[in-house]
């Protein structure tokens, strides 16, 4: 069985695509970071977990999912991969979600969005994708601009 089910915050908003042809599809991508159980000293808190999810609850996580919100989803882990445009082989890792939802109401996620908003002081580094698993390393220092400390 295949089952992944995840409650973390959206990194950024939700972004959408449309698929081409007469049937157009909405395809939302986001990321959720996932709050890990067991701290070590050195070790990263969070998880970093990209989603992709297609139609209406592609519109649905475009119209009202936002960044630093509390989100839980469910669905499947999918692997593939690719070349690049060097050469070289990246491996990818994602959910593809089946089910979404709200895991904190309007008040609690619009109290988080104006702290994480009052916190921000300069941009975030980008984080980069490890080419051997397909998760997203988090540069050093960060920890004080994610918005679920």
């Amino acid at each position: 069985m295949n089952k992944a089910i995840l409650v973390g915050r959206l990194t950024r908003d939700p972004e959408v695509r449309y698929s081409q042809g007469e049937n157009a599809t909405a395809v939302a991508r986001y990321t959720v970071a996932v709050d890990r159980r067991f701290k070590r000293d050195g070790e990263p808190t969070a998880d970093f977990i990209p989603c992709v999810v297609f139609g209406r609850s592609a519109e649905f996580a475009e119209k009202y999912f936002r960044q630093g919100m509390r989100v839980s989803i469910s669905g499947r882990i999918q692997t593939g991969s690719y070349t690049n445009k060097d050469g070289v082989k990246v491996y990818t890792t994602e959910v593809i979600v089946e089910e979404q939802e709200f895991a904190e109401s309007r008040a609690e996620s619009e109290a988080n969005r104006a702290s994480y908003n009052r916190q921000q002081a300069a941009p975030a580094p980008s984080p980069s994708v490890d080419a051997g698993d397909g998760f997203m390393n988090i540069p050093d220092g960060i920890d004080e601009e994610l918005p679920f400390n």
